[in-house]
Order: structure tokens, then C-alpha cells, then sequence
């Protein structure tokens, strides 16, 4: 049985944790188009399919979590610290 490695681009702040799955990011931009603040951007680094992922600018997301909410493939997560 093969092991599955979900690494995960991580970008902390004293607000909470974004985080972006390679290994499930399609590049569809879904994420880019919905969120309020247009924090999230294109990223040097690809994707599982080679298309590129995304990365959030955490000097201005607001951790809403509208992205992980429109996500079809389940490549974002969003946790704000309490």
C-alpha cells in the first residue's frame, strides 16, 4: 500500500493560518475571482495538474474563508485563531 503525502504551502499571521494543497490545486482560480480583499494570487510553483497554484498575501486576507468555501477540490484551508 502506497503512503499519500499532503504537503501543504503554509502562510501564517498573528490573525490565523491560509494554507494551500499542491497536491489537490487544480488552478482553477475560483479562489482569486471570490475572495473580498483580492488577496490570493497566482504562485511560481504548480499544481498537480502543472498549472499553477495559488498563495494568499496575509498582510491582507481577512481569513473570511470564502475561499476554502469555494473550493471544488477541497486545496484550502482556513483556520483563524481565536
Amino acid at each position: 500500500m502506497s503512503k499519500v503525502i499532503w504537503k501543504s504551502a503554509k502562510y501564517d499571521s498573528e490573525k490565523g493560518l491560509w494554507a494551500n494543497f499542491p497536491n489537490l490545486c487544480k488552478g482553477c482560480g475560483l479562489c482569486i475571482e471570490k475572495c473580498p480583499v483580492k488577496c490570493i494570487t497566482w504562485s511560481e510553483d504548480l499544481g498537480v495538474y502543472g498549472t499553477p497554484r495559488v498563495e494568499a498575501d496575509m498582510k491582507k486576507c481577512i481569513l473570511c474563508g470564502i475561499c476554502q468555501m469555494v473550493c471544488p477540490d477541497c486545496a484550502i484551508r482556513v483556520e483563524k485563531n481565536k
